[in-house]
Formats: structure tokens, sequence, C-alpha cells
């Protein structure tokens, strides 16, 4: 029989050993704080210290709450140690509108090449996870909001050309307020050039998985983002096209609770599955041995050789290649966003 209530002693040893290994403090001020040393959580309020932040991947560790990933530390997250091979690197998006405001395009793409450390606002490459290659695209929320402009199209659209040339899965992780306004018409074109390239993967029967992460909108929501095999999202990311508060304001109604998070798209079958940002790499090596562990082995389909592919791509092409591109590609005509 149990003892009587209240005679039980808590067990101290125990609960000394199964204390979480961080700590977090909440605060009302921070006055004297070095800046970058703590980081507030913006759901529960808890400080963070931000190193241990960065070992966590950027995820609070009480209240799971997802901070933007940086796309380095979420490409070494996801694949195999020293296996990422970048490709298109040095593609750079120029001023094709000479856009004007506050600060010209020109210098806003320099401000956030020094700040972030990239070209632009998606690394692109290939690598293996768990064992498999695969054609990877990670966007970065940090250069100008992960905005698509030429260039991201570009590099994503050759991505996925790669992963149709090697026949490997391909994989592209999102993080993107939509499309980039300064390149206008270029940036909105970009959306009908990947979903070209994609309907040529799927006619060849290569699996491409999207990853969801917080946030999710606009162009990019509309064009590739979705248009997986499997579509995965980490949690309560924000995912849509126009904002909460626009269709507010045009619909006059109250908006559902949850209205455009990764929970509200999965319950009404938009997305697939919600995956925790360190259960992504392992749900991914799973899906990817069950839909392209044997992709060397089936029938090539007739309708996408290299021929094909080039001519589709040159009548949506936007963008040129970098000059290390053979003279005959259908890339090589020069786009006035790119150089």
């Amino acid at each position: 029989m149990l003892p009587p209530w209240g005679t039980v002693k808590p067990n101290l040893n125990m609960a000394f050993f199964n204390k979480p290994k961080y700590s977090t403090v909440s605060v009302k001020s921070r006055d004297g704080v070095p800046k970058g040393v703590w980081t507030k959580c913006p759901e529960s309020g808890d400080m963070v210290f931000a190193k241990e932040l960065k070992k966590n991947l950027m995820v609070v560790p009480s209240s799971g709450y997802h901070f933007p990933l940086a796309a380095p530390d979420r490409i070494t997250a996801l694949l195999d140690g020293g296996t990422f091979v970048e490709y298109d690197k040095d593609l750079k998006s120029t001023d094709p509108l000479n856009f004007k405001g506050v600060a010209s395009y020109k210098e806003k793409l320099e401000q956030n090449r020094k700040k972030t450390d990239l070209e632009d606002a998606v690394i692109c490459g290939t690598g293996k996870m768990g064992g498999h290659e695969i054609s990877l695209s990670v966007m970065d929320f940090r250069f100008l909001g992960g905005s698509m402009g030429s260039v991201v199209g570009e590099k994503i659209t050759r991505a996925i050309e790669r992963g149709l040339e090697k026949e490997i899965p391909v994989v592209i992780v999102s993080a993107s307020g939509g499309a980039r306004m300064y390149e206008g018409i270029l940036s909105l074109m970009q959306m009908a050039k990947t979903s070209a390239a994609l309907a040529r993967l799927a006619d060849a029967r290569i699996p491409y998985f999207s990853v969801l992460t917080n946030p999710t909108m606009a162009g990019v929501m509309a064009s590739y983002a979705t248009l997986g095999d499997v579509i995965l999202a980490e949690p309560k990311a924000l995912i849509g096209f126009a904002g909460r508060r626009v269709i507010k304001e045009t619909t006059r109604a109250d908006l559902p609770e949850g209205f455009q998070t990764s929970e509200f798209l999965l319950e009404r079958g938009l997305i697939d599955q919600i995956v925790e940002r360190h259960e992504m790499r392992a749900r991914l090596i799973s899906l990817i041995g069950h839909l392209g562990g044997n992709l060397n082995n089936k029938t090539k389909p007739k309708a996408n050789s290299e021929k094909s592919s080039k001519k589709t791509r040159s009548k949506l092409s936007t963008a040129k290649v970098v000059p290390n591109s053979s003279p005959k590609s259908s890339r090589a005509k020069r786009s006035p966003s790119i150089k």
C-alpha cells in the first residue's frame, strides 16, 4: 500500500540530476547588460543566454519558440559533416530598375552582404543527408527579409535542375517575406520559373521536400514553397500570402485564432507534418529513404532530357549564369538584374 498522503519524502537527488542544463531568467530591466549577451523569448518573456540559444539551434528551451536560423547553421544541422558543396555562390543581384528610396537598392544590397556575409538570400548546393545525396537550398531571412529576387529564383531553379540532372532528391528550406519589390516584375517572374522547373522534376518522378519556416509568405509561399511532394513546417511558423492585417481590413471580418500558423494549416491539409527543428534532419532522412532511395534504379522518362530542360528554361529565365557557363548554354543570355 502507498503511505498516507504527505508522508512521501521527495527524492532530492533525482530532482537535482533531472534539472535542465540551461537556465532562464525573467527581468524587468536590461540596464547595464551588454548587447547580445541575452535574448528575450517573444512568447514567454524569458531571457536566454545567447550562446546557449545558438547551441540549441535558436530554439528557446523553456517555450520551444523557434527563432530564425541562419542558413549556414541550418545546413550544418541538416547535412552529414563535410559533405556540402556550394554552387552559384558568385551570382549577384544588380539594380535593373534603378530603385530609389531612403537608401538605394544597391546600398541595401551592400549593407546586407556585410551584415550576413552572404551574396543573397539563399545558399544552394549538394550534400549528403544520412548518406543520401540531395540538392539543397536554404533561404536566410537575415538578408533583406529572405526576399526573392532574380538571383534567388535563378539559384533555386538551378538547384532543382541539378536534382533533375543528377537524379537526386531536392530539399528547399524557405524563410521569406515574399517577392523582392526592388526588382518589380523581374522578381515575380521567378514564381513561374521555379514552378516550371519543379514541374519537370515531378515528371521525372524525383521527390521534392519543402520545409517551411517562420515566416514563409507571399510569392515564395505561392510558388515553390507549397509545391513539395511532402511539405513540412516548423512549429508556429507564419505561413500565408497576404498579411493578417491586410486580410482583415479587406474582408472586414475577424480572423480565426491561430490564422496563418503551421498548426492552423495542418488542420486544413495544406501541409503534411509539423516537425521541430531538432527532429527535422531525422524526419527528412526517413522520408528520403522511403521516397527517394531507389532513384538510380528507375526508368528515366524521355520528356526530361537536358535539351528539353534548357529549351523551357530559356523562355523563363531572367538571369544570367556566371562566366564559367558554357557559351552554348541557354543560360548565357545576360539579365539586367544579375551579374
